[in-house]
């Protein structure tokens, strides 16, 4: 991530983590539905990245 990110809005730089998670999120679920990742890896990946980015429950 550059520098100029770090200089926008709050609601802004919320948006695009938002849509960042959810682009992880969906090669997640790629990789366990075609037989990748066990749902266990699923799991813990998705809660990792869910912790790290600070993502609410009402968000995902």
């Amino acid at each position: 991530m550059d520098s100029s990110n770090r200089n926008t809005d709050p609601e802004t730089r919320r948006v695009q983590l938002r849509k960042l998670y959810l682009s992880q999120k969906q090669t997640l679920d790629t990789f366990l539905n075609n037989g990748a990742i066990t749902k266990a890896q699923y799991d813990k990946s998705l809660g990792d990245l869910t912790k790290k980015m600070g993502i609410t429950p009402e968000e995902e």
